[in-house]
């Protein structure tokens, strides 16, 4: 019931939107101006031919395929050459992305009643409609952009994962990256998450029938009860056994009370040791993404760099700021869950458990963000003359605006990823926190242009995993969300400029 409810939700504004956005913008807009030929050369049958100006691979566009031959009448079934180019209209194009948005809002509800079972439906589906108004999502369901369907893609790979399906989880992997390539990134966490789930609850297993043994024997030997002398013999020898044991037992929610650096080693260990003691089981398991990755060194290798076209303007440059922007970003669209008086407290008292260590690694960041900020601060040509987008404005109006603001947001960057960190540790071990910030470096650190839309992806696996249950969070995070949304669509909608140097109308975007 709660999937048909998030699917009926949000298709309550995805198909009105949709239809006022094409009313109102009917021709192809910004990069659609590039992503719509291109589909519709595909829906000619010009497989050959490639726009250079595109940078992700064609996923997008097979998709369009498949969506536009669903919605063909079945007279046309056997004229399916001649009814292709008439169907793939710029309104029918970006309808496939209003059809992926409600699958994502499938998938995001499937995502997490299993990490939240004991969620009931009706929450389930609040904080699953809630996700779908996320504003980068939210704008780009009505444009004929590869943002919904990566996240869709990606998002689909990580639920067949959770639920043990690792062939399909690398073939959705595999669509995911054809759709846009950096989801090679996140096809490696998936795994990696998949590697660390298996490997923890077989360690669990083999806790609990260790702890099953010692109980029926302990039972067993404690009935035969021939003397005092005996049974003070075997009492001794199972509290040796059973301290034995608990040498390799790993407690999660101990590990939260100890020195952050000691549960994370001894996460490690753990996993090591488990994923060494079922080694084959996970060879077999997740060798499909190792084939992927295979495919995509070759990918590589071909083509000399990661993105098809325009190479020189998305060259692989270390934009170590980006990493800050994404945390002020990202708090700032759930600053529900983060600035409030309690969760400040929390995280203070997280420091002053472990003063020293804690207060070290508070030094250490802050050092690592002046030297992010102050060494490795890129302004692409494309951030400085577009004036379209929310970030030309952002750059200009607050982080250049005197030479000492990008110093002092570093506070604000630092709390934000330590306040990420703490949500993130209330449900999900150290080591996993760990690869998903490994992960989100290798997305966007190479990537030398500011964009939100490529904070999307993290952005949700972070959001995924936090404990909140609160309804009033969440609510109070529909409001800024919708608040935004109406705001940002009303600007593009109904608020047209023109620029002196170039002919046509200009419309404000995300």
């Amino acid at each position: 019931m709660g999937r048909i409810a998030t699917a009926a939700i949000v298709s309550l504004w995805v198909i009105p939107v949709s239809v006022l956005v094409n009313r109102i913008v009917p021709d192809p807009y910004m990069d659609e101006i590039f992503h719509i030929p291109q589909a519709q050369k595909y829906c000619n049958g010009d497989f050959m031919s490639w726009d250079p100006m595109i940078t992700t691979p064609p996923g997008l566009y097979y998709l369009s395929l498949v969506h536009v031959a669903a919605l063909l009448p079945s007279k046309y079934v056997l004229q399916l050459a001649s009814s292709f180019p008439e169907a793939c209209s710029t309104a029918v194009l970006r309808s496939v992305n209003g059809v992926l948005a409600v699958l994502c809002s499938i998938i995001v509800y499937e995502i997490i009643t299993h990490l939240r079972p004991a969620l009931d439906d009706r929450k389930a589906t609040l904080f699953a409609a809630v996700l779908a108004l996320y504003p980068l999502h939210w704008f780009f369901t009505f444009l004929y952009y590869t943002d919904v369907a990566s996240l869709t893609a990606v998002l689909a790979m990580y639920l067949a994962c959770l639920k043990k399906k690792y062939l399909f989880s690398a073939l959705l992997g595999a669509m995911a990256v054809v759709i846009r390539q950096t989801n090679i990134i996140w096809m490696l966490f998936v795994a990696c998450s998949g590697v660390i789930d298996i490997t923890m609850a077989h360690q669990k297993d083999s806790v609990e029938v260790d702890d099953s043994k010692a109980s029926n024997k302990g039972t067993n030997l404690s009935a035969l009860n021939t003397s005092v002398n005996v049974s003070s013999n075997l009492k001794r020898r199972k509290s040796r056994g059973n301290s034995k044991a608990n040498q390799h037992i790993f407690y999660p929610s101990n590990a939260s009370s100890a020195s952050p650096t000691l549960g994370l080693l001894h996460e490690i260990q753990a996993i090591v040791l488990s994923s060494w003691r079922i080694k084959w089981e996970l060879l077999v398991s997740f060798s499909p993404f190792f084939f992927v990755l295979l495919a995509f060194v070759a990918f590589l290798l071909w083509n000399g760099s990661v993105v098809l076209g325009a190479k020189e303007a998305h060259a692989v440059s270390p934009h170590f700021a980006q990493i800050m922007y994404f945390s002020i970003v990202s708090t700032l669209f759930a600053a529900p869950l983060h600035f409030t008086i309690g969760h400040a407290l929390d995280l203070f008292q997280s420091f002053w458990k472990n003063r020293l260590l804690g207060f070290l690694l508070l030094f250490l960041a802050s050092i690592a963000s002046l030297l992010s900020v102050h060494f490795f601060s890129i302004a692409h040509p494309y951030l400085l003359a577009d004036n379209r987008h929310y970030t030309f404005y952002l750059w200009r109006k607050i982080i250049i605006f005197h030479w000492s603001m990008k110093y002092l947001l570093v506070p604000f960057y630092v709390y934000s990823w330590f306040s990420i960190f703490r949500l993130l540790g209330k449900t999900r071990m150290r080591i996993w926190t760990l690869v998903y910030f490994f992960a989100t470096s290798a997305v966007l650190i190479p990537a030398p242009l500011i964009e939100f839309r490529y904070y999307t992806i993290p952005f949700y696996f972070f959001i995924l995993h936090t404990s909140i249950n609160d309804s009033r969070s969440w609510l109070l995070i529909g409001i800024l969300y919708t608040v935004l949304n109406a705001f940002t669509m009303t600007m593009f909608l109904f608020r047209p400029f023109h620029w002196d140097h170039e002919p046509g109308v200009q419309r404000f975007i995300w």
